[in-house]
């Protein structure tokens, strides 16, 4: 339950953090947001936020993109998290969700002469998709939107409309998740995630240039796959029937986590169950994230350390 949100400037109670029905990124969605997660490690009583900095550097360049200017740095950002997480006071594992947004009320389509804010707020948070051990996923009819249209590497609130589509479709159709591909066909990423393919040892996965989020999990897992398992990861564009073929296959998000994907298009992945690799992955993802891993404990900020 959340008791707090950042808001115009001040830390109010959550039930005081509203906007007026006229407010431009209500209506045109001229907003952009982050999602980052804070892990409960009850063995060291901490909270740690994960790759907070990164996510904050993501949300100022989709800022960038969307002509808001913030008055905050990095560090800054990250204080006023760190000061949410302390007065919230969780023992669990928890998301946080800042949004930059077109704050100017009135009627008008554009981007330019209107007034920008920032809000910040957490809510206790598990899994984004329940079978993280075994999704199924399903090709959407709803392809990506285009980076001359509507840039998928900025998280543009207006622009998760299109992950709404595919998901919801995905899901009413029985399955667990959507995979969107690019306007010309090839392999983008999940409704909300980043995808990878394992074949032959290595790792594929789309390109930055296909439409997708620069995911900050979707480096980790390039990172540590590399480091802690001599698995290396090939970005290069992919077609759709090589799905089918794939030796495992799963998500991954600082939402969705990791999830291994066991069946696409009706067709089991492998033997059709979680595979070796992605579950050794998933196993050295949440000690990091968790901070037990102490050769990564730097991308893991700390809540309560040193708290008066």
């Amino acid at each position: 339950m959340s008791r707090y949100a950042f808001f115009h400037g001040q830390f109010v109670p959550i039930e005081e953090a509203k906007v007026s029905i006229m407010t431009h990124a209500f209506n045109y969605g001229t907003g952009c947001f982050e999602g980052i997660r804070a892990y409960w490690n009850e063995d060291h009583e901490e909270l740690y936020v994960f790759r907070m900095k990164e996510h904050y550097h993501r949300l100022l360049h989709s800022a960038r993109i969307l002509q808001i200017k913030l008055p905050y740095t990095v560090e800054e950002l990250g204080a006023l998290t760190v000061e949410l997480l302390r007065k919230e006071g969780y023992r669990e594992d928890a998301y946080i969700r800042p949004l930059a947004y077109k704050s100017s009320e009135g009627i008008g389509v554009r981007l330019h002469d209107l007034e920008d804010d920032l809000a910040i707020f957490a809510v206790p948070f598990g899994r984004y998709i329940e079978r993280e051990e075994g999704a199924r996923a399903g090709v959407s009819s709803w392809r990506r939107v285009d980076d001359n249209a509507i840039p998928a590497r900025a998280k543009i609130t207006g622009a998760y409309i299109n992950s709404a589509l595919a998901k919801s479709d995905a899901v009413l159709s029985g399955y667990d998740e959507a995979i969107v591909l690019t306007q010309s066909g090839h392999v983008s990423e999940g409704s909300a995630e980043n995808l990878f393919l394992l074949k032959n040892g290595r790792l594929l996965t789309p390109p930055v240039t296909e439409d997708i989020l620069e995911g900050i999990t979707r480096a980790t897992v390039m990172e540590i796959a590399r480091e802690e398992m001599s698995i290396w990861t090939t970005e290069r564009r992919i077609d759709r029937s090589e799905l089918y073929t794939a030796d495992e296959a799963f998500f991954c998000g600082t939402g969705v986590q990791i999830v291994a994907i066991v069946e696409i298009d009706h067709r089991p992945i492998g033997n059709g169950k979680i595979g070796p690799v992605v579950s050794q992955l998933r196993q050295l993802y949440f000690d990091i994230v968790r901070g037990k891993v102490p050769k990564y404990r730097e991308w893991c900020t700390p809540v309560y350390v040193g708290q008066a």
